[in-house]
């Protein structure tokens, strides 16, 4: 079994993983807002991608408030601890999802 990792080496991550959303947002944002052609077959496929664009940054949004979430829950000394039954979230679960409010169990209560 691998030792815990620390909550400083999370947050870390967490904030690395902020910086690079919020690029990616920025990014797709002047992608979306760049003039389009007059072209009525250019403009279809513009529009398409335009479509796949504002999926990635709906999908990028939410991910950047969960991980603004886990880092005030960092900041108030509750990281870690699942905001639904107070228990102690596994660190493997934190691994793969740093940012989740809920431990194993009362996520999948959610999902029901």
């Amino acid at each position: 079994m691998t030792a815990p990792v620390p909550v400083e080496i999370r947050k870390a991550a967490l904030v690395a993983r902020h910086a690079l959303l919020s690029a990616r947002l920025a990014d797709i944002g002047s992608e979306l807002g760049g003039d389009h052609s007059k072209d009525w077959e250019d403009l279809a496929t513009e529009r398409e991608g335009d479509e796949v664009l504002e999926g990635m940054g709906l999908s990028g949004q939410q991910e950047l408030r969960k991980i603004e979430a886990a880092l005030r829950r960092i900041a108030s000394e509750t990281y870690g601890t699942c905001a639904r039954c107070g228990t102690e979230i596994a660190p493997e679960r934190l691994d793969l999802l740093p940012y989740t409010p809920f431990c194993r169990d009362c996520a999948a209560q959610g999902e029901r």
